[in-house]
């Protein structure tokens, strides 16, 4: 099978670096029925960490936030990525951008079992389309 490229969108939610704090979020969500495609956190300094969302709705993640009092941001862009897991082939998606001279904001890939892979690309704003002609992603 070959990878399949989606364009997807995703909020942040800046949480204190706690322990507890991610799965808070995690059990929200899930309480509301909210399926993720993607969830991914990080250390952000100051005691704060990030975390960004993807869904294939965010309203239903804004509407799980406006209950919880949480403050996420507005709508941002990323792409999940998902295929054959075989040797090289985050390199090769890589490669793709790296030949149109596109820098990487993060990534995140991890395989899946079933020989079977996924990860999330982010780049800039100004990138974007760009890089979802070099990845044809849909």
């Amino acid at each position: 099978m070959a990878n399949q490229v989606r364009k997807v969108h995703y909020c942040k939610l800046m949480l204190p670096s706690r322990a507890g704090q991610g799965i808070r979020v995690l059990n929200a969500l899930r309480d509301a029925g909210v399926s993720l495609l993607a969830f991914t956190g990080f250390p952000a300094g100051g005691g704060k960490a990030q975390v960004d969302l993807v869904a294939e709705s965010l309203g239903a993640i804004r509407r799980v936030a406006s209950r919880q009092g949480w403050k996420v941001s507005a709508a941002k862009r990323a792409f999940l990525i998902q295929g054959d897991d075989k040797v090289g082939a985050v390199a090769q998606v890589l490669g793709r951008l790296a030949r149109v001279r596109i820098n990487l904001t993060a990534v995140d890939a991890v395989a899946a079992g079933k020989r079977r892979y996924g990860m999330i690309v982010w780049v800039k704003p100004r990138d974007y389309a760009s890089a979802a002609k070099a990845l044809g992603a849909k």
